[in-house]
């Protein structure tokens, strides 16, 4: 176990973060708590179908969000002062007629606060809500499926049992 050699602290460099960054599609941000302001990557404004910018605000952002999420991701981002530890959210945005599902992640209770600023991911899960929603479909038409197969099993054996008895074979 001791021959096993490890890079030290010192090899990891900046552009090898950037590199890993990019590998797993995550998006950094960056959210000034008194301006409401988000700073973001290039990634980040890629995710939400915007032009790069210095900053966006949340009510910018806000409008992207799907109506039906809108009010509980507000109250989630807003809550994330107050909740001690991580956190993570997920959520619909739109952008134009295509629907993506997104994944906030950061540290809350002003953990990790710098100068007013917090800072969190943003991760396009789109892939694997699409995957759960298509497993609940399933699940759904299954359930379905076995309810009608019951069902039927049930109406024959009461068949079944109407028949036996009006021949006399049961008595």
């Amino acid at each position: 176990m001791d021959d096993i050699k490890r890079p030290s602290p010192h090899a990891w460099q900046p552009d090898h973060l950037r590199l890993a960054v990019d590998a797993a599609g995550v998006a950094l941000w960056a959210w000034n708590v008194d301006d409401d302001r988000f700073t973001m990557d290039e990634r980040g404004f890629e995710l939400w179908g915007l032009p790069w910018s210095e900053a966006v605000t949340f009510e910018e952002l806000s409008q992207h969000i799907h109506p039906a999420d809108r009010d509980r991701v507000r109250a989630a981002f807003a809550a994330t002062r107050a909740v001690l530890g991580s956190y993570e959210t997920d959520f619909r945005i739109m952008i134009g007629e295509k629907i993506r599902w997104i994944a906030a992640r950061g540290q809350g209770e002003d953990v990790g606060i710098v100068g007013r600023t917090m800072f969190g991911i943003f991760l396009d899960v789109t892939g694997r809500k699409q995957a759960e929603e298509g497993h609940e479909l399933l699940a759904g038409e299954m359930s379905h499926r076995v309810k009608n197969l019951l069902a039927i099993a049930a109406g024959l054996t009461a068949i079944t049992s109407r028949t036996t008895s009006s021949t006399g074979y049961g008595t």
